[in-house]
């Protein structure tokens, strides 16, 4: 079992968007000392809340200052892109860094209507989806697959070497079926809907049928707030409860800081939709709590990896979380082990 990161480049209230790129190269050369397996940069846009609209510029800085960790997107967001250009982009990446380059793909288009028809004027007809062409195109511009006399097929990429390892980021029974018979690996954001994880990778397992010789793989995307003590936990998941109560309500802001979010949390009902899933959307605690329930998750889904996300509004206490896991799990010095 394996541990990696998800990194959204949140701006914490008081920071600017600058200041959370450079917090993102920090975490990202932690996490390569640490022995984390990946890092993926989150994409999204023209929000106050999140600075990174251009995973790809993240994963060539990231890739140049690390040395271990694999570096990528989770993910670029398809629907916005040529795939031609973006399996320019990956390939040039991917040569750079040998072996080290992951593409994660996204269906959603991570912005609001307005900015995703200015980042992709007449991309899709109607509302018509497009995204299974796209996905189609992609990986045969990566792999070669255009049937005989397509016109794409006489196109010759550069460089010639360097294409990435693909996944597949699935909100649902549908995508995941598609990723298994595409033969693709699947990323499952359990800390946005929780509640279907496991159906999602049930229908991705049941889909699978082995061909080419590859195997079903599954990363589960959780959010984790490990704190040397429950009450710190507690404490630094302050800001991200705000954070989700105040999206809720269509309000992208920047991450408040646990004080913050403490005053503003005084009064307010928050959601329960955890209530109907089998394991929490945000697992909070201290070091062995979060270890039992990572575990327990692990076993019972039989999962390859786990991608943290921790939207903590100090650096610093973000950091420590990611090293107090790290060393829970036997990361350090080697890959994490479930014990």
């Amino acid at each position: 079992m394996k541990l990696s990161v998800l990194d959204q480049s949140v701006v914490p209230e008081g920071a600017t968007p600058a200041a959370a790129l450079h917090n993102s190269l920090d975490l990202v050369r932690l996490a390569d000392r640490l022995g984390y397996h990946r890092y993926w940069f989150a994409e999204h846009h023209a929000t106050p809340s999140f600075a990174g609209p251009a995973p790809e510029v993240m994963v060539a800085r990231a890739a140049a200052e690390t040395s271990r960790v694999r570096v990528g997107s989770g993910g670029v967001l398809l629907p916005h892109y040529s795939p031609l250009k973006v399996a320019e982009v990956f390939r040039v990446l991917g040569a750079l860094s040998p072996g080290r380059i992951d593409l994660g793909i996204g269906r959603g288009t991570g912005a609001g209507s307005i900015e995703a028809h200015a980042l992709a004027p007449g991309s899709a007809v109607d509302g018509e989806d497009d995204f299974p062409q796209r996905l189609a195109e992609l990986l045969a511009f990566l792999h070669g697959g255009f049937p005989d006399g397509h016109p794409y097929g006489r196109i010759q990429l550069m460089p010639t070497s360097g294409a990435p390892e693909v996944w597949l980021l699935v909100a649902s029974t549908g995508s995941a079926e598609r990723a298994a018979r595409l033969g693709l690996p699947i990323s499952v954001a359990h800390f946005g809907r929780p509640q279907i994880t496991r159906s999602v990778v049930e229908a991705y397992r049941g889909a699978f049928d082995g061909r080419g010789g590859s195997r079903p793989r599954i990363q589960i995307g959780v959010g984790v707030y490990c704190g040397p003590t429950e009450d710190e936990a507690q404490r630094v998941f302050a800001s991200q409860r705000l954070f989700r109560l105040r999206m809720g309500r269509g309000l992208l802001l920047p991450l408040p800081s646990p004080e913050a979010a403490l005053d503003g949390l005084r009064g307010e009902t928050e959601p329960l939709a955890d209530e109907v899933a089998d394991w929490p959307r945000c697992v909070v605690g201290d070091p062995d709590h979060v270890h039992k329930v990572l575990t327990s998750m692990a076993e019972a889904l039989d999962i390859d990896e786990f991608m943290v996300l921790s939207t903590i509004h100090s650096p610093q206490d973000r950091m420590r979380s990611y090293e107090l896991l790290a060393r829970r799990f036997g990361l350090v010095g080697g890959q994490a082990t479930v014990s």
